[in-house]
């Protein structure tokens, strides 16, 4: 690898907006903004995600149905309900 070139590889904390903490490595750090945190007794930089593992609807389970009728129904009521 060409020296110079490559942002620099290191240990961040992603943030989501429940307050869950990640901790991984990732090239973001030096982008981070300054925001520091401190786990297991070290200091990392902190990048702010809306969502996350620990709190999308999908993964946690409190998923929501939008459509309360089904689509197909609802296309065969306005477009003919051919088999």
């Amino acid at each position: 690898m060409k020296d110079g070139i490559h942002p620099t590889y290191g240990p961040v904390v992603f943030r989501d907006r429940t307050g869950d903490l990640l901790l991984t490595r990732s090239t973001l750090a030096a982008r981070s903004g300054g925001e520091t945190v401190e786990l297991d007794g070290a200091t990392y930089p902190v990048v702010d995600v809306d969502v996350s593992s620990a709190s999308h609807p999908f993964w946690t389970g409190r998923g929501r149905v939008v459509d309360s009728e089904g689509r197909v129904e609802a296309f065969r009521r306005r477009y003919g309900g051919g088999a």
